[in-house]
């Protein structure tokens, strides 16, 4: 790779300075120079910040490839770096900047150190100017500026410049002789007026090519232009493009060229238009210097000299230069796609969830595959944090989901999602998992050798536990089973033996929370005693009179053994009330186990709850003790639960206690919340609540919620109450602004008012008016049903009462606050003096068109209404003929054809009482006039002549504007027009031409124009010759035959299979020449798929939807009597791909 060499500006430091200059190839007569080591540089700098090394400014040759390097300390950064670089302030440079750019990137672990580099291959001026590179990670953000000089390629004189720079002498030794500097100061002259010329040529830094560029470029691009190529001296540039004379090259080829640039949004599609000079010109499109072919994407063109590219269904690979080639003549344009803006659909929504559980937020955006921005409490959450973290990102189609597998306390937060389009948040609420037991473990008392079980229930499947004895973990054996199945824990001890006796206890796994219950073994005693013995029951308190209370919770099991004695072996009886039971299976069963009597219930119900007696009996005696069993369970839900009220924000939510509370009062109540349309509930109370009436606040206005209530006990808590119907936080609109009375009649009152200032997100459904009548408080509404528009009209209201109105607005939160007129109304006819409002138009005569109808709107104003009426010379008008329409402010006159009697005076009265107005319209309808009468041509003298005419019979009910005079020559009778709105009645025609007679003729012109018929002279001029004869000279008549012969031949053509294509030629030859035309020798005869016609000699061949069996070669024969021609041309049909 040639060497970059840094500009003079700044001179090169560190050990890439060294290196740059010794890659340098020294010439032989000077002796190899090694650049001063680091810590001898008396221009170097010590690194600050997060730049090690900085990039140098360099100048480089045109053509040569040069590579940027820079630098970074990974202690100063938070993350990894995000490396971009940037041509002038805006520029970034990426893939799109093209194969010349490439970017590398290292990492050095054990320095932490980072090497970013710029490589650009084979530089053009274009490249020359500032640049930037800028560093960002996390928070943090860092640039720096440097410069690319580029110069054009050395010549050889100024290449081998040390060769003047020579030891004088015969000598063939290098170190021999003295030096010679005269060689070198007669090239430093020429050096510097290079150097001047160049500084001339090349002002502001800007190359030429750019020069060229702007100043065929409109004013309007000069910005694009300067930010393109990185020019930040825009003054400049302006003052040297002012004092440059832009000359415009004309094109040969093009007369109209590509724009410099277009832009389109993905997805649409756009036209390149060029139009060329010769339509026969073979043209091709290029996209980044491959040629364009024909397809479904690409759709080429032809419309007369415009070639047109239409892009369909642009994408981002779409964005690329393009160019279009006629012969050796180019023109270049660039395309620039742009994505459209990315709008969420589905925004996030809130989530409750415990400790461990697994979470997916997701949201769905407008397009596909689009970048979106996750942030937690606004940090960025990316895809390499994602490996370190315990989530990750998504992308399904339009879905982008965040995934926490478990979730921790620490994920808790607000989260956020922005794209180009928009942002939408939502909170993620963590709880710690509260671990529930539903059934204990019982103490167990068990004889040798049976069977003891220790059971439990919690509310979490997935909890594992362990299980100890007075301490020391239980392994399980062979007589030992330890297990798990959903929420149930259970250690079974077959055979139990005297040594497992002791305290068992189950622990959670992570939880602070431990179940005991005690194992006790029973050892059997035989004694023998003759005697008999009266049964006896063992509870803690027995007889006939006494009463023990035992309380189960719904759903556990209740197993109450009773230990009974006796000799011999009493029997046990059961009773619930006072029936006997001896169920023995089931949910509810007896079990009978020795001196033991147990009564068991599975699954306790509400409807177990009662009195139960157990009686054992024996020869004796008896026994009789009473157990009353009582249910307890978790309350009904809440009932009647309704939102009684919502503002802005707020809701004022109302229920009902629960009718049954379980057998323990209700502690409280928990309350939850949900957008409607969503599955997550979010908790508003985590303490109980312990009234009936709730204020939930907090929420978005115009959005509609949902919400439910559970009631808690000692127990544990309801299953949900009915959700509440969908409500919608939305405060009542302000009052009507500016309410006034625009109209009194003896029994209505119209009023008039303006929308609220303040209307809110629930709209506006209407009004409702109201009135009082003075002496009353009672406010009578005016209508049931709202109105939508700002007005109404109160009707049935009694004369002469003064009445109060007022209005209100009405939307779904409710009625607004009133808005009352000042003063009470008086209902009573106001008396208005009666005016008729004549338009402007018709305060003059008004003229119209026979056949034009007549619509006259002429308004009136006065109260009550008055009577109008329409008379035309004092008579009525004529009601088959003419229609009128008259409403309370309007009056309207219409005639659907107008005659030329309708013309005249109308008169309009308006009256009330003793009260009236009058108007009067002058109407006037006008038809084309009648011809002149006696036309006569009355003298001729020379070459002129005098007609004279009468004024027409019939003016056509308009005055007459002119004449059109017209002459015609008695041979050809080939009218001429003379004379236009000639206003006399006669006219001097001139400078008719001798020998000739002529006729003349004159129109009438009126406003409609000239006069159907013209009036036609009765007597003719003849300009008589005199003193002269006419000698016609003798000519040899022209022989003008000729053989046919193609001016234009035909042309091979390339053309698109399914569109329109023509093949021209022209041919001259006299007699008119006979055309054929045909396809690969056969003659083309009547084929509907084929046009041909002849235009004065140019001929053209229309094939209609040409498809690839129409390729050939084409022929084109013209035949006359002196001969023939022909002309042939190749069509190619080809098929887009």
């Amino acid at each position: 790779m040639p060497e970059a060499k840094p500009a003079a500006k700044k001179a090169p430091a560190g050990k890439d300075a060294g290196k740059d200059a010794a890659a340098k190839p020294a010439p032989k007569e000077a002796p190899p120079t090694e650049a001063p080591p680091e810590d001898q540089s008396p221009t170097a700098e010590e690194p600050t910040g997060v730049f090690l090394k900085k990039p140098d400014s360099v100048s480089v040759e045109t053509g040569k490839d040069t590579v940027i390097v820079a630098k970074l300390n990974g202690k100063e950064l938070p993350a990894k770096p995000d490396v971009k670089w940037f041509k002038g302030k805006w520029l970034e440079l990426g893939s799109k900047s093209g194969a010349r750019f490439s970017f590398r990137e290292s990492h050095d672990a054990a320095s932490n150190v980072y090497t970013v580099e710029l490589h650009i291959a084979k530089v053009v001026l274009g490249d020359r100017g500032d640049y930037r590179i800028e560093v960002k990670a996390k928070d943090f953000c860092d640039s720096c500026a440097f410069n690319i000089d580029v110069e054009a390629p050395r010549q050889d004189s100024a290449g081998h410049s040390l060769e003047s720079f020579k030891r004088s002498g015969e000598a063939k030794s290098d170190t021999a002789g003295e030096l010679d500097f005269s060689g070198l100061l007669k090239k430093r002259q020429v050096v510097e007026e290079e150097k001047k010329k160049k500084k001339d040529d090349d002002d502001l830094g800007i190359p030429p090519e750019i020069w060229e560029l702007l100043k065929g470029a409109k004013k309007s691009e000069y910005e694009r232009i300067a930010f393109q190529y990185g020019i930040t001296d825009l003054r400049g540039m302006l003052k040297r493009l002012k004092k440059a004379k832009v000359e415009v090259k004309k094109s040969a080829a093009f007369t109209k060229k590509l724009d410099p640039a277009y832009q389109v949004d993905r997805g649409n599609k756009i036209k390149l238009v060029v139009e060329i000079s010769d339509p026969d010109l073979p043209l091709k499109w290029f996209k980044n210097g491959q040629e364009i072919k024909p397809s479904s994407k690409y759709v080429f063109e032809n419309v007369g000299k415009k070639r047109i590219l239409t892009i369909n269904k642009c994408t981002l690979a779409d964005d690329a230069a393009y160019e279009v080639a006629v012969k050796d003549e180019k023109c270049f344009t660039e395309l620039f796609v742009k994505e459209p803006p990315v709008l969420i659909v589905t925004p996030l929504e809130d989530q409750q969830v415990f400790v461990g559980d697994r979470v997916e937020m997701a949201v769905e955006v407008s397009e596909e595959g689009a970048q979106v921005m996750w942030l937690k409490d606004g940090v960025e959450l990316t895809r390499e944090d994602s490996f370190k973290a315990r989530y990750r990102l998504k992308k399904d189609g339009k879905r982008h989901i965040l995934i926490f597998s478990e979730v921790a306390m620490e994920d808790k937060g607000h989260y956020q999602v922005m794209t180009n389009g928009g942002q939408c948040e939502a909170e993620l609420i963590v709880e710690e998992k509260q671990l529930e037991v539903l059934q204990d473990i019982a103490d167990l008392t068990v004889k040798a050798s049976e069977q003891a079980v220790f059971k439990c229930e919690v509310s979490d499947e997935k909890v594992t536990g362990k299980w100890y004895k007075n301490g020391v973990e239980v392994r399980p054996s062979k007589r030992i089973t330890i297990s798990h199945v959903g929420r149930f824990h259970k250690l079974v001890i077959d055979d139990v033996r005297p040594e497992d006796e002791g305290d068992y206890t189950f622990v959670p796994d992570g939880y602070a929370l431990s179940l005991s219950a005690k194992l006790n073994f029973l050892e059997i005693k035989v004694e023998y005693v003759p005697k008999q013995e009266p049964p006896k029951i063992h509870l803690d308190c027995s007889g006939q009179t006494s009463e023990n209370s035992i309380v189960v919770v719904a759903g556990n099991k209740l197993r109450l053994d009773v230990s009974i004695t006796g000799e011999p072996r009493p029997v046990a009886t059961w009773m619930k009330e006072d029936q006997v039971f001896t169920g023995t299976e089931g949910r509810v069963r007896i079990e009978e186990r020795g001196d033991i009597s147990s009564f068991v219930i599975e699954s306790a119900e509400r409807g177990d709850e009662s009195r139960y007696t157990i009686k054992v009996t024996n020869p004796a005696g008896e026994d009789v003790a009473t157990i009353f069993l009582k249910v307890v369970d978790v309350p009904d839900p809440p009932e009647a639960v309704r939102v009684t009220s919502v503002g802005e924000d707020w809701a004022i939510l109302v229920w009902e206690p629960p009718k049954y509370d379980g057998g323990r009062p209700v502690t409280g109540y928990l309350l939850e919340r949900k957008k409607k349309g969503s599955q997550r509930w979010m908790k508003l109370n985590f303490e109980v609540f312990t009234e009936t009436t709730y204020e939930s606040t907090n929420m978005i206005e115009g959005i509609l919620y949902e919400m439910r209530v559970f009631a808690v006990n000692a127990i544990g808590v309801s299953q949900p109450s009915m959700n509440t119907k969908p409500f919608m936080p939305i405060a009542p609109t302000s009052e009507p602004q500016h309410l006034t009375v625009e109209d009194v009649t003896d029994t209505t009152t119209t009023l008039k008012w303006r929308p609220p200032d303040k209307i809110g997100a629930g709209g506006i459904d209407g009004y409702l008016i109201e009135y009082c009548v003075e002496g009353s408080d009672e406010w009578i509404p005016a209508n049931t049903e709202p109105v939508e528009r700002c007005g109404f009209t109160v009707k049935n209201l009694p004369t002469g009462a003064k009445i109060t109105f007022r209005v209100v607005g009405v939307n779904i939160a409710g009625r607004s606050q009133p808005a009352t007129l000042a003063q009470p109304v008086t209902i009573r006819e106001i008396v208005e003096q009666p005016k008729i409002r004549l338009p402007r138009h018709l305060r003059q005569t008004y003229v119209r068109k026979v056949g034009e109808h007549l619509n006259l709107v002429i308004p009136f104003q006065g109260k009550p209404r008055p009577q109008v009426v329409w008379t035309k010379g004092g008579a009525p008008l004529d009601t088959s003929h003419v229609h009128v329409r008259t409403s309370d402010f309007d009056t309207v006159f219409f005639v659907r054809q107008a005659a030329r009697s309708d013309s005249g005076e109308y008169e309009l009265t308006v009256q009330i009482e003793n009260m009236k107005d009058t108007a009067t319209i002058r109407i006037r309808v006008v038809e084309k006039a009648g011809p002149p009468e006696n036309v006569m041509v009355k003298e001729v003298w020379g070459t002129n002549a005098l007609v004279e005419w009468q004024p027409p019979k019939d003016d056509g009910n308009s005055e007459v504007t002119g004449y059109l005079v017209q002459k015609a020559d008695k041979k050809t009778m080939e009218w001429f027009t003379v004379y236009e709105r000639s206003r006399h009645t006669s006219c001097t025609v001139s400078d008719l031409i001798m020998g000739n007679e002529y006729y003349f003729r004159v129109y009438t012109e009126n406003i409609c124009g000239l006069s159907d018929l013209p009036g036609v002279s009765k007597n003719t001029a003849r300009i008589v010759k005199t003193g002269m004869t006419l000698k016609l000279p003798e000519f040899k008549e022209h022989d003008f035959r000729t053989a046919p012969k193609f001016l234009t031949p035909l042309f091979d053509r390339v053309v698109v299979a399914g569109y329109a294509a023509a093949l021209n030629c022209a041919v001259r030859g006299h007699p008119k020449p006979k055309v054929v035309w045909m396809k690969n020798k056969m003659e083309i005869r009547e084929d509907p798929k084929f046009v041909m016609t002849n235009h004065q000699g140019v001929l053209t061949l229309n094939i209609r939807r040409p498809s690839p069996f129409d390729s050939g070669t084409y022929s084109c024969r013209a035949v006359n009597e002196l001969g023939e021609a022909l002309a042939e041309c190749k069509l190619e049909v080809r098929v887009p791909q």
